[in-house]
């Protein structure tokens, strides 16, 4: 059953921001002038990888923050190393992000799994697509995050379309990414993001 930004779904409070009624209500505002609703509820586990898909546009980031405001959520998230410069770089980390070069490619899933290991709960969020310029294959980084760290994927789609958030059920990943990974995919189908909405 859809929800309506008035009606949101439940916080686990291991996942509770803390940032204040303001954020939230800037948060709810966003969503409904937008015309966003809701549909799912957020998984009741202290831990877990966010992916958010599909990512075609700036905007999905603006949404997604709109999206942590209204349910007042701590969510951590990867994002290009270049992005963490002065004056934004520690706006950027009070929402949760986290640098990463990309040109280093390895030791990012061991970190991960570390921090999943010494935090009592985490909330990564990642988009496995990993790029705006439109569809393609899926980087299968927080796939192996999950794996490693022992933790369920939560699925979480944007639908441009018909101005939906949808938490979609929990994945829990058994290590055969060929197997896994279509049956990921398969959630979002349907579903179709800003640019892919200008496209049709």
């Amino acid at each position: 059953m859809g929800q309506n930004p008035g009606a949101l779904p439940a916080r686990p409070p291991a996942f509770a921001g803390g940032r204040g009624w303001f954020w939230r209500a800037a948060g709810r505002s966003y969503l409904r002038l937008g015309g966003w609703r809701i549909e799912g509820a957020l998984p009741e586990v202290p831990k877990c990888v966010t992916i958010v898909a599909p990512h075609t546009s700036n905007w999905d980031f603006l949404l997604g923050v709109a999206l942590l405001f209204a349910l007042d959520l701590r969510v951590s998230w990867l994002g290009k190393h270049a992005l963490f410069r002065r004056p934004f770089d520690g706006f950027l980390r009070w929402l949760g992000g986290i640098p990463v070069d990309r040109r280093v490619r390895s030791g990012v899933v061991g970190a991960c799994a570390e921090a999943f290991a010494e935090a009592p709960s985490l909330m990564l969020a990642l988009s496995p697509e990993g790029t705006r310029k439109g569809p393609g294959g899926w980087r299968t980084g927080f796939y192996w995050i999950a794996v490693a760290a022992g933790v369920p994927v939560f699925p979480v789609a944007f639908d441009f379309d018909r101005h939906r958030i949808l938490f979609l059920p929990l994945f829990t990943p058994t290590g055969d990414l060929d197997q896994d990974l279509p049956k990921i995919q398969a959630l979002f189908e349907g579903v179709r993001g800003l640019k892919d909405r200008r496209r049709n």
